[in-house]
């Protein structure tokens, strides 16, 4: 499922579970991001609110979510919880500035704090209401 293209059924899921994790730790911007041919997809969840003193509550409360939700096409794993000013949080919102848009956005090729990304989906800003 994983190494695949990024599937509807999971730009969903992680939609949902935005909804939800907002909720505690509010959302400056995700985006799932894919290394190369033979790396899993990993949704990054960048909250202001995400410090390197509560990092393990961020965590607690994906696992908490993803337990709840029990979404076949999402999985705790897959999560990177990351604070506002990391490296990698700032290069994708660097990416997502030179190309700004209500929609969601998808980059082929680039190379973002030294990760070269075969491909990253960045979900809108604001991110969109959580269906259900």
């Amino acid at each position: 499922m994983d190494k695949g293209p990024l599937v509807d059924e999971e730009i969903e899921a992680g939609t949902q579970f935005l909804g939800e994790f907002t909720k505690r730790y509010p959302v400056q911007f995700a985006f799932w991001l894919k290394e190369g041919e033979h790396h899993n997809w990993r949704l990054y969840v960048v909250s202001k609110q995400i410090t390197d003193e509560n990092f393990d509550k961020g965590y607690d409360e994906v696992v908490r979510i993803t337990h709840v939700f029990r979404d076949p096409w999402f999985k705790a794993r897959q999560v990177t919880v990351l604070g506002a000013n990391e490296r990698l949080s700032k290069a994708v919102a660097e990416l997502r500035r030179r190309y700004p848009t209500d929609k969601p956005a998808r980059f082929f090729g680039e190379t973002v704090d030294g990760i070269e990304a075969e491909e990253i989906y960045v979900y809108p800003s604001p991110l969109p209401a959580a269906v259900g």
